[in-house]
């Protein structure tokens, strides 16, 4: 296998001879220096060597020259380019023709500092022709190199140069033949036919025999510098995608070394990085020892840091938190002893987003002294990040400066300043990597502000925009987040084909894989407890439980689910308790410093409370909450947090009150775009309603208009909340409506509605027993 040259490639060199020869018409250099050059610098990933094609064939395969040149007419009368090439290609009629022509190579160059300097001293110049391809061009650098790499080469690498060079050619022959006359001429080899000889001699199957084998057809299809390239392109892409290897890919790859080509020691990270994302974590361990053991051979403890960094990530990846730690602590230490700056930022990093990703953790970075506070380790990594000119690290880092800032309740312009810098960065930056975090944070900024709808236009920016070069991790994240806005809404069949939608090289990913199957489940479930199916509902989240969650917000997510069935199951006492351990395992664990969960866990407190008929009791929760929600304008919460109050106002007889917070509420109660929270607000405004008409009763007239009219306001209440409850399947919910409703027409007289709307409350509780058997 060659170093660097391979039968494309001297075919390249022949093209490129019958462009300083002249023979290429003025308007058609263009298009054959774009060719020239779209193979020797490949501009992107489209280029030859990275097509989809499962057959395996070689990097520049013949076909590209004549479907490429075959249509352009030369300076030659009758006679396209591609004949001329096929001319001067089969003039390369022996191995000593070939070696000859890489010798004429230089000529076609200007000549060098050094000639030009050496004929200025001798006052006379040489009598070696030059031609006018500048020596620093990209083609004379192609020429310079091809040269120098012929003369390098080993005689038996040579010559299988010049067999495989045949091979290559061979295909052409019926072309040539056509527009040229080959007489008897020997089709390998211009020297047996000057021995009379064939190509059954003995002597002929000796050289040339090989040539024959199935086997060999493609030999010397790549060069090692090209699966060089080959290799270090796909790294990079699975690096920043965060994906597989692709099954063509794959597929090539092994077709290659059946051909006799060398992967180089760079596929052994490849398949480290193909097998930890496909979860197997023995062969990735494997792949990755073996990389960095033939690694360190050549270059020592320069990239000994890179090896404990993959490894710490790996140990991650598989739940080996404690290994990873020390294995990260090792890399830190390596990285400041080799002054490796880059890989040390990108350690502290790691060690950073690793503590937010599991708090659990977090005593024992602090322990291990790596990072001191949240803040001051984000401001450690601000200052580095600029200091090293690292600016995808400075946008990661100012995004993470904003989701603290939304942690903590801090100010919205400062979050929403984090935000705009970041991506101010990567437009001028041009990193494109810090795009799809800045949608997602934008995107729950938004929805904690109580803006649905803008959440919900961020998510779909990101998937027309964004995603088609979007890392796996963030295409998936924002496909859960669409998916959870449209459950908001009570849309769970657009909800589940937005989750079928999902790419399916996220689904080669056993991570997201099994999260999307976590994720689906839990959907699944709400939407099971909603149609009151609770035994299916508890079958589902018992199989998720044992499963295991992939994080912790999704393990908070799952614990909710279980309270919430408790709560329609109407056992409160245990799901009193289960708040409790909730509130006080996330409290060990560092998972309940967001003061989102603070507020979440305080009002489903204070509905368990309201609901088991202590309404004073859950007083001072819903207070508390209310204000930590104000204080973090997290406004969904508020608004709960407020709907419970006056729950608790009406439980009072306070229902003017109740009435009033509840109307000042309704505008941005619907902007949330969650039904569930505008079918109880409603509800709780129709009691509202009802209890002012209830204390508005008296003889004189305008006190009965007054009471109708308040009464007609319930009506209407009770109406919006239906819909709601509706929209997201609610069967209690609706039923509940329904006999208000019901209760109403009855106690006003009008007992032929009261009846329809009877009878429509056991159709309905009919229709859902069916469905749910």
């Amino acid at each position: 296998m060659s170093r660097y040259l391979t039968p494309a490639k001297i075919t390249l060199l022949v093209l490129a001879l019958l462009y300083a020869e002249d023979v290429v018409p003025t308007k058609e250099a263009t298009t054959v220096l774009s060719f020239i050059l779209s193979q020797i610098v490949p501009s992107s990933k489209h280029s030859p060597l990275f097509r989809e094609s499962t057959e395996f064939e070689h990097a520049l395969p013949i076909d590209e020259f004549e479907s490429t040149l075959s249509s352009r007419p030369s300076a030659r009368p009758g006679r396209s380019l591609f004949d001329l090439l096929l001319k001067r290609l089969w003039a390369i009629d022996c191995s000593h023709a070939l070696d000859a022509f890489i010798a004429y190579l230089p000529s076609l160059l200007t000549k060098s500092r050094e000639q030009f300097l050496r004929d200025r001293e001798s006052g006379e110049e040489s009598d070696q022709v030059h031609g006018r391809i500048l020596r620093t061009s990209p083609l004379g650098a192609f020429i310079r190199r091809c040269h120098l790499e012929y003369t390098r080469l080993q005689f038996q690498d040579s010559i299988t140069l010049w067999q495989d060079f045949i091979s290559y050619r061979l295909p052409t022959r019926e072309a040539y033949e056509r527009k040229n006359h080959a007489g008897s001429r020997n089709a390998l080899d211009s020297n047996l036919t000057e021995l009379g000889l064939d190509s059954s001699h003995p002597l002929a199957q000796l050289m040339y025999g090989r040539l024959a084998e199935e086997e060999q057809k493609y030999h010397g299809a790549y060069s090692m510098y090209d699966v060089e390239k080959l290799m270090e392109f796909q790294v990079s892409e699975i690096q920043r995608v965060g994906g597989r290897l692709p099954d063509g890919m794959r597929l090539k790859l092994q077709q290659m070394s059946k051909a006799g080509t060398v992967i180089p020691k760079l596929g052994n990270y490849l398949n480290f990085l193909d097998s930890w994302r496909g979860g197997d974590y023995y062969s990735a361990f494997d792949n990755l020892h073996r990389y960095f053991d033939y690694a360190m051979q050549t270059r020592e403890r320069a990239i000994y840091q890179y090896a404990l960094l993959n490894l710490a990530i790996l140990q991650a990846d598989f739940g080996c938190h404690a290994e990873a730690l020390s294995a990260m602590q090792e890399a830190i230490a390596t990285a400041r002893e080799n002054k490796d700056t880059t890989c040390l930022n990108f350690c502290m990093s790691w060690v950073y987003h690793f503590g937010r990703t599991f708090p659990g953790e977090m005593d024992a970075i602090r322990d291990s002294g790596i990072l001191g506070s949240e803040v001051e380790g984000l401001a450690f990594l601000k200052s580095r990040a600029k200091d090293a000119e690292m600016w995808s690290l400075l946008g990661t880092t100012l995004l993470s400066e904003a989701k603290l800032g939304m942690q903590y309740g801090d100010s919205l312009a400062g979050v929403f300043e984090n935000i705009a810098k970041a991506s101010y960065l990567s437009v001028v930056r041009s990193t494109q990597s810090t795009i799809g975090p800045m949608l997602l944070i934008k995107g729950a900024a938004f929805s904690r502000i109580g803006l649905g709808h803008l959440s919900w236009f961020c998510g779909q920016a990101f998937l027309q925009c964004h995603s088609k070069d979007a890392p796996i991790e963030d295409l998936f994240k924002n496909y859960c987040r669409i998916a959870g806005l449209l459950v908001q809404r009570g849309k769970y069949v657009e909800a589940e084909q937005m989750l079928d939608n999902i790419p399916s090289h996220v689904h080669r990913r056993m991570k997201f894989q099994n999260s999307l199957n976590f994720y689906s489940g839990l959907l699944r479930a709400r939407r099971l407890i909603h149609r009151d199916n609770l035994d299916a509902a508890e079958h589902l989240l018992d199989r998720l439980s044992g499963q295991g969650p992939p994080d912790v917000k999704v393990a908070f997510s799952l614990s909710l689910l279980g309270i919430e069935l408790l709560i329609r199951r109407g056992v409160l006492d245990q799901a009193l308790e289960k708040v409790e351990d909730l509130i006080q395992g996330a409290d060990k664990s560092h998972e309940i410093n967001d003061i989102a969960v603070q507020t979440r866990l305080l009002n489903l407190k204070a509905r368990i409370l309201t609901e088991s008929r202590h309404s004073l009791k859950g007083f001072s929760l819903v207070m508390r909450a209310a204000q930590i929600a104000y204080r973090g304008r997290i406004l969904p919460s508020l608004w709960t947090s407020i709907c419970l109050l006056a729950t608790i106002l009406n439980d009072l007889r306070e229902f003017p009150a109740a009435a009033e917070l509840l109307q000042s509420i309704m505008p941005q109660v619907l902007e949330c775009q969650d039904c569930e929270l505008a079918a109880h607000s409603y509800s709780v405004l129709a009691d509202a309603n009802m209890g002012l008409a209830g204390s508005s009763s008296g003889p004189d007239k305008s006190s009965a208009t007054k009471q109708k009219e308040l009464i007609n306001k319930a009506m209407e209440n009770i109406d919006h909340a239906l819909v709601q409850y509706r929209h997201i399947e609610d069967l209690q919910g609706q039923l509940e409506m329904l006999k208000k409703k019901a209760t109403i027409m009855h106690w006003r007289g009008d007992l032929v509605l009261a009846n329809d709307t009877a009878t429509q409350y056991l159709g309905l509780k009919k229709e859902y027993e069916a469905q749910n058997v």
